[in-house]
């Protein structure tokens, strides 16, 4: 298998020399205010709409897309791009209704948000969840999906990349919200660039395979090639309709999924938090444009190595231990066919994509540990500097915890032959019905109870495990005819994951509902939040903006239905 050249690591060198050089100079010109937490976490007030939009991208494109979702594109095709563009259509209506509450509320955490709308018990509870969450999910499958994807490239050894990649990633998230932002900027531009690089390079050499030239004929020789591959709602007999079960992409749990991801994550939301409405809805939009380019990024590439490796590319390379194909290997795989000085860049990006992700979340996890855990249950006269002194060390034991579970599981959860990104849209899919179901009552339900809130919080996780389970010992072909259950390899009919979700926010909402009602007849007045109509409305740029967007999705479900 071809590795990397001289040249390559001379482009990489050069990537790394501009993020770590451009960061420590953001840092030493930001330093006197690195004193204030909020500065710090936040980057309150100086985050412009550019980098806000870039950061969210940065902060959400990582090994997962890179590595996970183009071996799901490997799998299923352009399918899985519905958690992207989707998204899309989510940060407009996050933009719209959500920020404009946060912001209004001087809200900076989505513990401060639970503590002020319900009470300190859903909070603290809350805020050790996330905790848990972000470490054990989020950090340790970027370091070891990313690890696994440079390893293929480099052929480095894994435990050696998970290390290397949790020492740069540190570096970048000690300086503060302002270095993450501000670098995340460049990340973005070599992750974008050299993203295109790797999908032109591709596209080209299926069209030089069948005696033409050009990405054009190329797109066009994978439509043919791959026509399976390429429809976005999948009928209920296609092999990956438990990934991804029909219309539940338009009108069911994909939103849940993509609400609760852009409008209830710390380390989403942290990006627009600190500025005002106007600079955070630009920023927000700017990432919704950047979300319909990504999979041109991610996931024509994972379909471009199925039809390469129909043409006998990849014969071993993408093979596991066992001899079986690992579609997470796709990818790399792919990479290793790039020109040298290109598979630098290429691989520079994907290093950008992986680092930017890992700081952000480590900051979002000392930013809720710092000011919604530490400050409000140890220490509540904790100085400004104690704080940001604090909030360094968390990142430091966050990322050695990451490193830790990367190294006793990683394999287990997320090795050969495993979809990783599907993996950890099933997982969190666990919690975020209850979650989001407990936002938006809290949002917009001024009724709506602290109990209520902690009946969503354990009820969601609980419902979820019941409806995971239920199948083996429950006989739930009744469902089948309504589209809500299919027949498993097992023979027993299961329930696809998105519509888990549906099924299980609806009971969380009904028992919301349900015990705020009871609990407003006995007297109990919840704390409500600052919502007036003229918070949600939109300057005209940025309602054509996210008319744009929304057009040219509605057009792209239009062409590859």
């Amino acid at each position: 298998m071809q590795k990397l050249e001289i040249t390559d690591y001379v482009v990489f060198l050069v990537y790394f020399v501009i993020v770590a050089g451009y960061g420590y100079w953001i840092y030493q010109r930001k330093k006197k205010s690195q004193a204030d937490s909020k500065d710090f976490f936040l980057a309150e007030g100086s985050l412009t709409w550019w980098a806000i939009g870039a950061s969210l991208i940065a902060s959400n494109i990582s090994a997962e897309q890179f590595i996970g979702m183009s071996g799901s594109g490997f799998k299923m095709g352009l399918a899985i791009s519905t958690y992207e563009w989707m998204a899309a259509a989510t940060l407009i209506i996050v933009a719209i209704f959500f920020i404009p509450v946060y912001l209004k509320n001087k809200i900076y955490t989505m513990p401060q948000f639970l503590n002020e709308r319900y009470n300190g018990t859903v909070a603290m509870i809350m805020a050790v969840f996330w905790l848990l969450l972000y470490i054990v999910v989020n950090l340790m499958s970027i370091l070891y999906l990313g690890a696994l994807a440079i390893t293929g490239i480099t052929g480095f050894n894994i435990y050696l990349c998970i290390f290397l990649l949790a020492i740069f990633a540190i570096f970048i998230t000690l300086g503060g919200m302002k270095v993450i932002g501000y670098t995340d900027v460049i990340q973005v531009f070599f992750l974008v660039l050299g993203g295109l690089v790797a999908t032109y390079i591709a596209l080209n050499l299926v069209s030089k395979e069948a005696g033409q030239e050009g990405i054009v004929n190329g797109f066009n020789l994978l439509r043919a090639q791959a026509d399976d591959h390429f429809h976005m709602i999948f009928d209920r007999d296609n092999a990956n309709y438990m990934d991804l079960p029909g219309l539940t992409v338009l009108i069911g749990g994909m939103w849940i999924t993509n609400l609760n991801y852009w409008g209830c994550n710390q380390y989403i939301t942290q990006r627009a938090l600190g500025a005002d409405l106007k600079t955070a809805r630009n920023g927000i939009l700017f990432a919704a444009f950047l979300k319909l380019l990504m999979p041109v990024i991610v996931v024509l590439p994972g379909i471009a190595a199925f039809v390469l490796h129909q043409k006998g590319y990849f014969a071993t390379e993408m093979l596991d231990s066992k001899g079986v194909i690992d579609v997470n290997k796709a990818y790399p795989s792919l990479l290793n066919l790039l020109p040298v000085g290109l598979k630098g860049l290429a691989f520079a990006a994907l290093t950008a994509a992986i680092v930017a992700s890992l700081a952000g979340k480590a900051n979002s996890i000392a930013t809720i540990f710092t000011l919604d855990i530490y400050k409000k249950a140890i220490d509540k006269e904790a100085s400004e500097q104690k704080m940001v002194w604090l909030g360094r060390l968390s990142v430091i034991v966050s990322m050695l915890l990451a490193v830790l579970l990367s190294l006793l599981v990683g394999e287990k959860l997320m090795g050969e032959g495993k979809q990783g990104f599907q993996y950890i849209q099933e997982y969190t899919g666990f919690v975020s019905p209850g979650i989001f179901a407990m936002f938006i009552l809290g949002f917009f339900w001024k009724r709506t109870t602290s109990n209520a809130a902690l009946f969503a919080t354990v009820g969601g996780f609980v419902f979820s495990l019941i409806l995971k389970v239920l199948p083996q010992f429950a006989d739930l072909s009744f469902l089948e005819p309504m589209n809500f259950a299919k027949l498993n390899a097992e023979g027993v009919y299961e329930i696809p994951f998105l519509d888990r979700m549906g099924f299980v926010f609806i009971f969380c909402v009904i028992g919301m509902s349900i015990i705020t009602n009871i609990e407003n007849r006995r007297g109990v007045k919840p704390n409500g939040l600052i919502v007036e109509p003229s918070m949600f409305r939109m300057s005209p740029g940025f309602a054509a903006g996210s008319l744009l967007v929304l057009g040219i999705i509605t057009a792209l479900y239009t062409i590859f239905w």
